[in-house]
């Protein structure tokens, strides 16, 4: 597999013809609408091993491995038959390979909400070690708001998934609601009435294991989550349930806020079989423009968080998604969420150029609207993938969880299994 960044002048179908693959594989790998508009900057991945180059007048091997983003001694290695690099003749049949060791196997999360497409389901399951069907929502008596989930758990298992039920202090009707959560924290009998209703759905819709997702809570309620989650493994673990929880993206134990203080990486490292860690949301709905996931911040929370959670037991959150906004930002005006495919979709009908952040590995490009307004799309692709994945075999995590698998990226899968073996539980 290659990444192949657009340069004037490229079309599917010279890309087809340079790489020896077809002009319909390269379009379903990347899920392209308009093939005959791609932009410069673009990135689009070529799922190939090797390609057979006949050479042209003028061609010498630097010239080659430069056309193909290889090096002299590669080609050489893969074509022991050249005793003379100098004297390459028209014609002569020139093997180009791509090769790519794997970095070892990874678990792999995705988090999907009950609507999800079906068809988009059943092309990301192979995917996937865990499908997190998101969510089940606490009541302050402890009973549960029930989820149209078991056709997607039932697939899951066709696919040798495990399905993780998903709860959260989402208030009905609401968001995140961190006087709900304490209610809850604060009351043994509660909890217990919820751990019960729990272990219930588990058993009924035949799940792998646990996610805990509470968010917004008070710094005081810390230490009576940890004892919380303590409890929920208790008593989830001996029925052979695995328990895992989300946490903000921190890069100290003291970091100040209401997202933040609550989490405490060390506790959730020793209790919990594994972390999800949301590294994602610096670019977020209401905030000023910004890449969502930058590959330096991202590296920052992984740093700090190998230090106080067993790095297997990490996964990194990926986001499936990107925003657009418009400029100049104006404080509380809400960008628009965009999938990765749309955003090239985007860039391809206003003409947009798109550009490489390489500090933040994210690309990104502007366009003017139909009313002559400015924008800014931040996504995610190909390169911004590869090099978040880079980060899980630098500090030796267990994997990635991705939000949200609703919208299918072909490329992402198309680099994560170059890069890595996903292991399959069943």
């Amino acid at each position: 597999m290659i990444i192949h960044t657009i340069k004037p002048g490229d079309t599917i179908y010279s890309l087809a013809k340079k790489y020896d693959t077809t002009v319909q594989k390269i379009i379903a790998d990347n899920s392209l609408e308009n093939t005959e508009r791609l932009m410069p900057g673009q990135s689009i991945v070529i799922n190939v091993e090797s390609v057979k180059y006949k050479a042209e007048h003028g061609d010498s091997l630097y010239s080659i491995a430069k056309k193909y983003g290889t090096t002299v001694f590669h080609i050489l290695a893969s074509n022991p038959e050249i005793t003379d690099p100098s004297k390459i003749s028209i014609g002569q049949e020139i093997l180009i390979t791509f090769p790519r060791k794997k970095l070892g196997t990874i678990e792999v999360n995705g988090y999907a909400f009950p609507n999800i497409d079906i068809n988009t389901l059943e092309n990301t399951l192979p995917h996937l070690t865990y499908l997190s069907i998101f969510s089940y929502q606490v009541r302050a008596d402890g009973s549960l708001v029930s989820i149209n989930d078991s056709e997607l758990t039932t697939l899951a298992r066709q696919y040798k998934t495990a399905s993780l039920m998903v709860v959260t202090n989402i208030k009905e009707g609401g968001s995140f609601d961190s006087e709900l959560a304490h209610t809850i924290l604060s009351d043994e009998n509660i909890q217990n009435k919820l751990l019960d209703n729990i272990v219930k759905v588990l058993n009924d819709k035949r799940y792998h294991g646990l996610n805990i997702d509470f968010e917004y809570l008070y710094p005081r309620d810390k230490e009576n989550y940890n004892k919380f989650l303590k409890k929920a493994v208790d008593k989830l673990r001996p029925l052979g349930y695995s328990v895992s929880t989300a946490v903000a993206p921190k890069t100290s134990a003291d970091q100040k806020g209401l997202l933040y203080e609550a989490h405490d990486y060390q506790a959730h490292g020793k209790i919990l079989d594994h972390v999800i860690i949301m590294t994602y949301e610096w670019g977020y709905t209401f905030g000023p423009p910004l890449p969502v996931a930058p590959y330096n911040l991202v590296e920052e929370v992984i740093q700090y968080a190998v230090k106080e959670i067993p790095s297997n037991k990490i996964l990194m959150g990926i986001p499936n998604y990107g925003y657009d906004w418009t400029l100049p930002f104006v404080k509380g005006t809400a960008a628009r969420s965009i999938s990765n495919t749309e955003a090239i979709k985007l860039a391809s009908e206003v003409g947009a150029q798109i550009k490489f952040d390489e500090r933040a590995k994210s690309p990104y490009f502007n366009y003017f609207d139909k009313n002559r307004k400015q924008h800014i799309v931040w996504f995610e692709d190909a390169r911004s993938i590869e090099a978040k994945l880079t980060l899980v075999e630098k500090y030796n995590l267990g994997g990635v969880s991705y939000w949200t698998i609703n919208t299918f990226f072909p490329q992402n899968w198309v680099v994560l299994e170059s890069m890595y073996n996903v292991k399959k539980i069943y």
